[in-house]
């Protein structure tokens, strides 16, 4: 049996339109399109689940900085959405790395951000770049790309590369002791005077008149959270 076959007239198709389309369009944007939809959802996810897991068990597991676990989640969703949208554009990527970057930027200038904590902000800048531009790869590679930023960062906090540092200046009266040649006996006299784990010390403004000497002290602090005024000598008196 022959089956029935039916001249197909292209005119009187876009005359009447496409029968099997049924989206509507407002302004030449569509109002709702399923599939696209379910691709930014599920995309959306994974990069939020990807930064939460860097966030919540790698950098807050030892930091514990709740104003920087609300910053870097919000950076990151923020930065992906924005560059999602982007893709419909014709905008080169250049541009868009140095607009993310400046937006970064912008608001972290009035503020001395530790470099742990800029290092983690650029890895979820980069990894929301990644997940939020169009794929150029497979799924799979898409995937390991942030599966091998996770474990390098694990593997680096694993073997303490990152383990926090902190300053402080203090002003100091054995003036023979920060002699280059009794260093050991310097730092031995601010380890047992201030209980700290101090491991280097630098030297700096000295007043012989006073037999005092300004020091730049590094240790490894107890708190994770970090001090404000470890760099502050002294309050002025109004």
């Amino acid at each position: 049996m022959k089956l029935l076959q039916l001249d197909f007239d292209p005119s009187i198709a876009a005359e009447f339109g496409d029968i099997g389309d049924q989206s509507i369009d407002l302004l030449g944007v569509p109002v709702f399109d399923g599939p696209s939809l379910w691709t930014f959802l599920i995309r959306f996810a994974f990069n939020l689940l990807v930064c939460w897991v860097i966030t919540h068990f790698l950098y807050y597991k030892k930091s514990h900085r709740r104003d920087y676990y609300f910053t870097y989640m919000l950076f990151s969703a923020t930065i992906f959405l924005i560059l999602y949208q982007l893709q419909s554009l014709q905008m080169e990527m250049t541009l868009a790395l140095g607009l993310f970057a400046i937006f970064s930027m912008i608001r972290y200038r009035t503020e001395q951000l530790p470099i742990r904590e800029m290092t983690y902000l650029f890895v979820l800048i980069g990894l929301s770049i990644i997940n939020g531009s169009g794929l150029t790869s497979s799924y799979t590679a898409f995937v390991v790309t942030n599966v091998l930023v996770v474990l390098l960062i694990w593997l680096l906090e694993s073997l303490g590369f990152s383990k926090r540092q902190a300053n402080k200046i203090i002003t100091y009266e054995k003036i023979d002791l920060i002699r280059p040649d009794r260093r050991e006996e310097l730092l031995a006299d601010l380890r047992e005077r201030t209980g700290l784990d101090i491991i280097k010390v630098q030297v700096g403004s000295i007043n012989f008149l006073k037999d005092t000497a300004f020091l730049k002290v590094t240790y490894i602090p107890d708190d994770p959270e970090p001090n404000d005024i470890d760099m502050i000598t002294k309050f002025k008196n109004k």
